[in-house]
């Protein structure tokens, strides 16, 4: 079983929650709540006053009860917010369907991923990092890879045109979320006016970065990439196809 896979290392215990393999039939009374409750109890924690200000006894106490009571269903704050990594993404959105365009599906899937983070803003941080993902994670690769399966592109692009994709987004939400306060947080309205500043007397050393900044209003996010990398994967799917072309005689 998974949860025993050496691979794992210390992320053992998130993989056997993840992926529903922990022990069933556990003696002793009925628990007073699911896992899900509790998962759905820090989401909520972390959607209001973010990561950062999540703890057990905090959850503990919104259920009145201790943080060792809590420690009966998840082993720890690491396990917590894996689950709540994967139960805020929930599963993507069908992209099935013939008529529709590769880009058009990809597209769908890519701002509906960008919802994810505008709802749950904690998530880009807890998704900063590589780790054992869950199985709603994996269905969102799976589905943005499905989308460019018919295109031509090798298993192996159609993952690093989503890698691509996937990175664009999260650079978009970025810039496109509010400060949660603390001395880390900064929004892309704090970050633009903050660099500006850094730039008033520096134009000389910074010539294109002072134009671009002196040009956009305050408070207009950076021009959306994600047509430049849907641009990308159309020049990549383009250039298989004319490999496989026969040659004019």
């Amino acid at each position: 079983m998974a949860r025993k896979h050496p691979v794992f290392g210390d992320q053992a215990a998130s993989v056997a929650l993840l992926w529903k393999e922990t022990s069933a039939g556990r003696r002793g009374p009925k628990p007073a709540l699911t896992l899900e409750q509790i998962v759905d109890e820090a989401i909520k924690l972390a959607d209001a006053r973010g990561l950062a200000a999540l703890s057990m006894e905090k959850l503990a106490r919104e259920f009145g009860f201790t943080p060792m009571a809590l420690y009966r269903y998840v082993p720890g704050k690491a396990e917590l917010i894996a689950l709540m990594i994967d139960r805020g993404i929930g599963m993507p959105p069908t992209l099935e369907g013939e008529a529709t365009a590769w880009r058009d599906k990809l597209l769908y899937w890519a701002k509906s991923l960008a919802g994810v983070f505008r709802r749950h803003p904690w998530s880009l941080e807890a998704t900063g990092r590589l780790r054992v993902m869950g199985p709603c994670e994996l269905a969102w690769l799976e589905a943005g890879m499905g989308a460019l399966a018919p295109t031509g592109l090798t298993p192996e692009e159609q993952h690093s045109a989503c890698l691509a994709l996937l990175s664009q987004i999260r650079t978009s939400a970025q810039f496109s979320k509010e400060s949660a306060g603390g001395d880390q947080a900064m929004s892309g309205v704090q970050w633009a006016t903050a660099t500006r500043a850094l730039l008033e007397t520096r134009e000389a050393l910074y010539p294109q970065l002072s134009r671009v900044l002196s040009q956009r209003s305050e408070g207009d996010p950076p021009e959306p990439g994600l047509a430049w990398v849907l641009d990308g994967i159309a020049a990549r799917i383009e250039r298989r196809k004319r490999k496989r072309r026969p040659s004019a005689e």
